[in-house]
């Protein structure tokens, strides 16, 4: 036994992990609850201990991240993959608000903005999470509103807030004294030393408890006059956005300098729509449309099947140097190609065809990094000439990334570890975080969110208790930058945001998302490679050291292009990374950077048909936590 255990051992350690993982993997049989907050998990294992689906869970476990604040609330966007077992289906849910009236690029230009601000009321686009929350729990849950919202709303009442989102409001508290609403929530110890609640403090929200009072108390009149339990759910979302809760929530943004109007948020509504997805090794992988990142996942792992990941073995230069080549090319077209489908026609067909992703697998240089990887022209692979070359063009002014030659490497003109150094502030906006949700039942339903917005420091509007969202920063005021995602009332920016979910044999095999803007389908890529390729369980797979590529164009903070800008070469690796690795990467071209924790935050949820039962994981890196039964 010994001499099989120990050579089993060391190939596992040279492939870059081990079978013992930091936090234990979760096992059930009847359901799987999995979430950035231990709070919010338990606020989704009541709502499954009192017979409630996945999506029910779901819904409360969003519900209570949102009052927890740390990293959204509830003027924040929901983006979702739901599998309905009655159906066999994956559906996605876009509930991500839209920019409200006036805001154009001339109105940020004017005011000298080179995109739209990180915080305060300019930066909100519409609310979209009530939204969300009511229709997916209306179509798919089986509960009422006021049973999914209890747990929140007894945390509005008073909860004992955490030491990260306690220090996040003291770190803040000189953009939340410029907003008079946020002033009065967050800084419960106005003209002390300390202006924000302690760790542990019970920290009450009044105004945001008396809305979510109001969306029950709305339902609850519905079904008192007779309506159905969908029908009574939508009458708490109209008086969310046509209500009187909505005339709060524009009075308040409005008074501090924001745009929405009442017309704005009538006219807003979620959408369910048809996934992307691709086939990759029998497996089908879905994500959101191209109003989100999502696709890049689908287009990396159409480039990689081009290559023998497996003989390369798991972290070797090799396997990072593709990895981070494929990188480049998918966040190139990215940057440049994604935006609203439902303002224009991206190309997404020819992106995510098999033939555009062998020609850029073609592009790849096998030994060094390419620094001026930029977007491809994926039009002829639907058939059509491409009519954005011109733009394609002018984008090239926006890039000075040659190399040069320096002790036999090859390093960028501009050293990006000695630039990330000096500013801390570009890894905060590369890695800033939301959360995520994965539930799964035994019925068969999954459900997997990536929501967020209306983080601290967070601009609350009026005396509704709900943050705006800040994701108008998503947006470009640019064409050549990125045509399809130029600001204009009534669009979705591209975001960040990307849920997953995965399909073997027809029946769900995976659910998996990451918190970490730029950074989250680049963790969700190689956890996914991590078991498909490489036979990691679950927790293994969350755990697992990743690469971070800052090659790309920043979707979020910095006001000036020269915070938003690549990094090309820089790479940020496990802080175990071998000595030889290391070398190797840096003959490259690469400017390496190091973390003890590289792992996402992941959550996950795995389906194990062989056994009946399902799995959950949670990495390594957060408070991210998991309950199951």
């Amino acid at each position: 036994m010994q001499r099989i255990f120990l050579p089993l051992f060391l190939l596992l350690a040279a492939a870059g992990f081990a079978q013992q993982t930091q936090k234990p993997p979760l096992h059930g049989k009847h359901w799987m609850a999995v979430t950035g907050k231990p709070l919010a998990a338990t606020a989704g294992a009541m709502i499954f201990q009192k017979g409630g689906n996945a999506v029910d869970a779901a819904c409360a476990m969003l519900a209570a991240t949102c009052t927890m604040w740390d990293v959204l609330s509830w003027g924040g966007e929901t983006q979702a993959l739901i599998y309905n077992p009655k159906t066999g289906k994956v559906i996605a849910i876009n509930a991500l608000g839209v920019a409200p009236t006036g805001a154009t690029p001339a109105f940020y230009k004017e005011k000298g903005y080179s995109f739209p601000p990180e915080y305060g009321p300019l930066a909100a686009v519409t609310p979209g999470t009530p939204g969300g929350i009511c229709y997916m729990l209306s179509q798919y849950g089986t509960m009422s509103l006021k049973e999914v919202l209890a747990p929140a709303m007894e945390m509005a009442a008073g909860y004992p807030i955490e030491a990260q989102t306690a220090n996040s409001i003291e770190r803040g508290k000189g953009y939340i004294k410029e907003w008079p609403y946020s002033k009065n929530v967050f800084l419960t110890h106005p003209g002390e030393k300390r202006e924000a609640p302690e760790a542990g403090e019970i920290f009450v929200q009044k105004d945001l408890l008396a809305t979510l009072t109001k969306m029950v108390e709305a339902e609850q009149e519905a079904l008192k006059n007779k309506k159905s339990r969908k029908e009574a759910i939508m009458a708490a979302y109209n008086r969310f956005y046509k209500g009187d809760i909505a005339k709060e929530f524009v009075r308040g943004c409005q008074e501090q300098g924001g745009l929405i109007t009442m017309e704005d948020l009538a006219k807003w509504k979620p959408i369910e729509e048809e996934p992307l997805h691709v086939n990759y090794k029998g497996i089908e992988v879905y994500k959101l449309q191209e109003w989100t990142q999502g696709p890049m996942l689908l287009q990396g792992l159409n480039i990689l099947e081009n290559f023998d990941l497996k003989k390369m073995g798991f972290n070797s230069p090799e396997y990072i140097h593709i990895l981070y080549q494929v990188l480049n090319l998918t966040f190139a077209d990215r940057d440049f190609y994604y935006g609203d489908p439902y303002f224009s026609h991206p190309p997404i067909k020819g992106l995510l065809s098999k033939e555009y992703a062998k020609q850029r697998a073609g592009q790849i240089n096998r030994t060094q990094n390419d620094a001026n990887a930029g977007p491809g022209d994926p039009y002829p692979f639907e058939g059509k000439k491409n009519p954005l070359l011109k733009l394609l063009e002018e984008r090239k002014q926006f890039a000075d990334t040659t190399l040069e030659r320096k002790n036999d490497l090859f390093v960028p003109k501009h050293d990006a570890v000695a630039y990330m150094k000096a500013d801390s502030a570009y890894m905060d906006r590369l890695w800033r975080g939301t959360t995520s949700v994965e539930a799964a039942d035994k019925e068969g339903w999954v459900v997997s969110i990536t929501p967020s917005g209306g983080w601290l420091p967070a601009c609350i509007a009026g005396r509704t208790g709900v943050g705006m969202s800040q994701r108008a920063q998503s947006f470009v005021l640019d064409s050549a930058l990125s045509p399809f995602n130029v600001i204009a009332p009534g669009k979705r920016p591209r975001v960040t945001l990307t849920p997953s979910m995965a399909l073997k044999d027809g029946k769900p095999y995976l659910s998996f998302a990451v918190q970490g803007g730029d950074t989250q389908d680049q963790n969700l890529l190689q956890f996914f490679l991590n078991m498909v390729e490489f036979g990691m369980t679950v927790q293994q797979a969350t755990e697992a050291a990743n690469i971070n590529s800052n090659q790309l164009w920043l979707s979020l903070g910095g006001t000036t292009l020269k915070e938003r800008m690549p990094k090309p070469g820089s790479i940020l690796l496990n802080s175990n990374t071998s000595d030889s690795t290391r070398n190797a990467l840096k003959k490259m071209g690469y400017s390496l950077t190091f973390t003890p924790r590289s792992s996402g935050p992941i959550n996950a949820i795995f389906l194990d048909r062989l056994h009946g039962s399902i799995w959950g994981g949670s990495s390594n890196h957060g408070e991210d936590y998991g309950i199951g039964w």
